[in-house]
C-alpha cells in the first residue's frame, strides 16, 4: 500500500506536545475531529477557528482515518 502524505498535518515536539496539529497551529487534529464528532459542521468549526479552512478539516479527519487504521484499538467483545 502506497504511502499517505498530509500537507497540512504537522507534527513537532515542541508543539503541542508532539500531538498532531493543523498547519503549525495551537489546533490539534484531535480537536477538530471532536468537533465533527460533536455534530459541528465544517463551517461551524470554520467559524470557531478562524484560522481554519475546510481542506484543513478534511485532513483531519482523513489524518485520524489513517491513524486508526494503522493500529489495531481494543474493541469490547460482542455479547
Amino acid at each position: 500500500m502506497a504511502s499517505v502524505t498530509f500537507d497540512r498535518i504537522t507534527v513537532d515536539p515542541n508543539l503541542m506536545g508532539g500531538a498532531p496539529t493543523i498547519r503549525g497551529l495551537r489546533i490539534p487534529v484531535a480537536t477538530v475531529v471532536s468537533m465533527i464528532a460533536d455534530g459541528m459542521t465544517v463551517e461551524e468549526i470554520c467559524t470557531d477557528l478562524p484560522d481554519l479552512s475546510p481542506p484543513d478539516v478534511t485532513e483531519a479527519l482523513r489524518y485520524a482515518a489513517e491513524a486508526v487504521r494503522e493500529r489495531r484499538l481494543p474493541l469490547r467483545p460482542s455479547a
